[in-house]
């Protein structure tokens, strides 16, 4: 993909959150994601697994690199992914103490075409971060067609070229039949998004079977008419 061709678009089968994103995720591109607390680290990873699963191509490797600070709030786990229908076999963790290190390695990923998409989890406000990184990043990943995906927890938004901002959340899922447990759900809002409209909240659900996700009402919030619905879950700590 040269960098100024128009981004292919992933349904995330929500129909009013396809349009506004002008047809889905787009795929090589930078995406930001933020937890809106510390402790919905885990949920925004979970929610960027199931965008990569929407995103990714059935058969590329995910390349997932983590500050060793996101260590603390949970380690991702195997049996976590396979819940929500990411093969762990076609994950690649690597570690970093140093976030410049972790910075520059991500931009040698997202610059491998062979690879399907690349996670960049880093914690609290690292100095190597700024608006040169994410031009990085950004560039790398229009010129190579990979999805890059950079999950903030415990960080404040800074100037950016990501394609979209994110902040993720958990919310309260909805009982089964026989009062079973839920699929795990979000709260997202879109912050920012390049060339298009910002704003819009949504309540999604996974649907583990079919790999996409569904909407829920939000409490004291008007759903369009046009809005569709439900399903969605998260990795274990």
């Amino acid at each position: 993909m040269r960098p100024q061709d128009a981004p292919i678009h992933a349904s995330l089968g929500v129909d009013s959150l396809d349009r506004a994103l002008g047809g889905g995720i787009a795929r090589g591109r930078l995406h930001e994601l933020f937890a809106a607390e510390p402790a919905d680290g885990p949920v925004a990873a979970a929610f960027a697994a199931m965008l990569v699963l929407r995103a990714l191509p059935s058969s590329t490797p995910l390349l997932w690199l983590r500050q060793e600070d996101a260590e603390g709030g949970g380690r991702l786990s195997a049996s976590g992914l396979a819940q929500i229908g990411l093969d762990p076999a076609r994950l690649v963790l690597l570690v970093l103490r140093d976030p410049v290190m972790l910075l520059r390695a991500a931009a040698d990923v997202v610059r491998c075409p062979a690879v399907g998409a690349a996670v960049i989890e880093l914690w609290k406000q690292p100095r190597a971060l700024d608006l040169t990184a994410s031009r990085r990043l950004e560039m790398a990943a229009e010129e190579s067609g990979v999805t890059a995906l950079m999950l903030r927890v415990d960080g404040d938004p800074i100037p950016s070229a990501a394609h979209t901002r994110w902040q993720v959340s958990s919310a309260p899922s909805i009982a089964l039949e026989a009062d079973a447990p839920g699929h795990p759900a979000f709260d997202i809002a879109l912050l920012r998004q390049r060339g298009r409209p910002d704003g819009g909240r949504w309540r999604l659900e996974w649907d583990r079977e079919c790999s996409t996700f569904r909407e829920t009402p939000i409490p004291g919030v008007v759903v369009p008419a046009a809005a569709s619905g439900p399903e969605a879950p998260q990795l274990r700590a």
